[in-house]
């Protein structure tokens, strides 16, 4: 009887040890064994890069089991490489700087594959808006009133040389600068905002008849040499090339803020942000890819984009020099916010107008244009 009860006892200290040991097993492996881990590929636009990267670590303390691989490309670029299938990984997740991208993707998807695209709506990331920097004393030169003018930019294109606008001739050609709109989303909407301020009217499928855009279109590609594939990449260039190669430049207000120390330390100068008016704001938004993604891996996926939009990472985007979709965050309440930094131009609450992003279809048009025109 005593040996029964013994061996009962037995039993049960076995099967609890079992338990703990499969518990154990199921909660350390991962990080024991890599190749165990979940893999969440995540593609962005390159204006997000240095905020998650960032957010990479955090997020791998708190969520071992899941391995982040980012990757990043212009946001225009990383749904055409996508569709086209010429990345050689398979991406889980999209974050374009530009909400109405992944409209684009998501009618491409539905076509191919005749079923939803997205397992969930596409969730907004961080907000920042379109803006434009300039050297000092370039800026004062063109924008003697110290407001943005597209046309001030127009005539400067025209005439070529500082000299005849009012500057320096030892200055030389005038140079403005913004990414390739077949590429990145800041060209887009570069394009977009210049367009309407000429012509008054949207972009359609008949803007390319209008005489007034297409002579438009032909100056601005005939003045901006090899317009860089992003926004960030643009604006390091602009830094380390400086005035009488890179005067004047249309930017994110994020990168603008983000790297205004770094234009101090290797120009001796910090440029000058102007507010356009009308802008347009711009959302970085995210989707959870559904073709050749399975549910373990959408659903780290929604582990990631739910700890990007909580308070505290929120915050962390306000650092780099976005603005929170989280509207619990206050910009100027944040740790080393650059909104308080006494940024030249830099503004919490600029007085402008701001518009929509362009749609989808102007998106499309915007491309068509910049490549047809001469």
């Amino acid at each position: 009887m005593i040996y029964g009860e013994n061996k009962s006892k037995l039993l049960k200290i076995i099967t609890s040890c079992t338990i703990i040991l499969i518990t154990l097993v199921i909660t350390y492996i991962p990080i024991a064994i890599p190749g165990l881990q979940q893999k969440l590929v995540i593609v962005s636009g390159t204006e997000l890069q240095a905020p998650l990267q960032t957010l990479e670590a955090k997020f791998r303390q708190s969520n071992p089991q899941i391995k982040l691989e980012l990757k990043f490309q212009g946001s225009q670029e990383l749904v055409n490489r996508y569709i086209n299938k010429r990345d050689d990984f398979q991406p889980a997740v999209l974050i374009p700087g530009n909400g109405e991208i992944l409209t684009d993707i998501s009618d491409r998807l539905r076509a191919i594959y005749k079923s939803e695209p997205f397992y969930d709506s596409p969730q907004p990331i961080a907000k920042t808006m379109l803006v434009g920097i300039a050297w000092p004393e370039r800026g004062k030169i063109l924008f003697p009133n110290g407001r943005f003018q597209w046309s001030k930019i127009e005539q400067a294109m025209q005439v070529i040389n500082w000299g005849k606008i009012g500057g320096a001739s030892s200055w030389g050609s005038f140079d403005f600068v913004m990414t390739d709109p077949t590429r990145s989303n800041s060209g887009q909407l570069t394009l977009d905002l210049w367009i309407k301020s000429e012509s008054g009217v949207r972009i359609n499928s008949t803007s390319f008849i209008n005489l007034s855009v297409r002579s438009l279109l032909s100056l601005i590609k005939k003045s901006v040499y090899q317009p860089p594939r992003s926004t960030d990449i643009l604006l390091q260039e602009f830094i380390v090339k400086g005035a009488n190669q890179a005067d004047i430049a249309t930017v994110y207000e994020s990168v603008a803020l983000h790297r205004w120390q770094q234009s101090i330390a290797t120009q001796g100068k910090p440029y000058q942000i102007y507010y356009l008016d009308p802008s347009m704001e711009t959302t970085a938004t995210a989707a959870i890819i559904r073709p050749n993604v399975d549910a373990n891996t959408a659903n780290a996926a929604r582990k990631f984009l739910d700890f990007l939009t909580q308070p505290e990472q929120q915050a962390v985007f306000v650092q780099y020099g976005f603005r929170p979709v989280n509207d619990t965050v206050d910009v100027t309440a944040v740790a080393n916010s650059p909104w308080n930094q006494n940024i030249p131009g830099a503004e919490v609450q600029p007085n402008i107008t701001l518009l929509p992003a362009p749609t989808s279809q102007a998106i499309a048009e915007i491309q068509r244009l910049w490549e047809r025109v001469d």
